[in-house]
């Protein structure tokens, strides 16, 4: 079986540790979206245990409020879907009101030419590092 998120590929890593990583996704029109990627190949988050779950959980929050607070976005979406890499990770995406597909999701269809809003990536690593700890 060949999972994408399994092999250790170029990614854009922010933060990592035993259990799971911080990576910024490469999409031009979100520079700031983020994925957290659970390491051992798992597909559901009730193929964790509790405290994992509430582990992973945790760092999603932690990102969400690192986005929030560095960027002040309209609105943050999170979501889990796994229907084309089925390997348990979470989207968190920051999202304005003039973005490229708001309020569709932004796996819709386009609703204007948005302005992507980017992010300091050594500063969200930062705050990363700060409440997550070292990696």
């Amino acid at each position: 079986m060949h999972c994408a998120l399994c092999v250790n590929g170029v990614e854009d890593l922010l933060w990592r540790d035993q259990r799971c990583r911080v990576i910024l996704a490469a999409d031009a029109d979100y520079p700031a979206y983020c994925r957290v990627i659970w390491n051992e190949h798992v597909t559901e988050m009730t193929g964790l245990d509790p405290a994992d779950r509430g582990y992973l959980m945790q760092v999603v929050f932690t990102v969400e409020a690192a986005l929030r607070d560095l960027l002040k976005p309209d609105k943050l979406n999170l979501a889990s879907l796994g229907n084309q890499v089925a390997h348990l990770h979470w989207h968190v995406i920051p999202r304005f009101a003039d973005d490229a597909h708001f309020p569709q999701p932004v796996w819709g269809r386009r609703q204007r030419d948005g302005q992507p809003r980017g992010i300091d990536r050594d500063e969200l690593e930062r705050w990363l590092l700060r409440v997550l700890g070292q990696r």
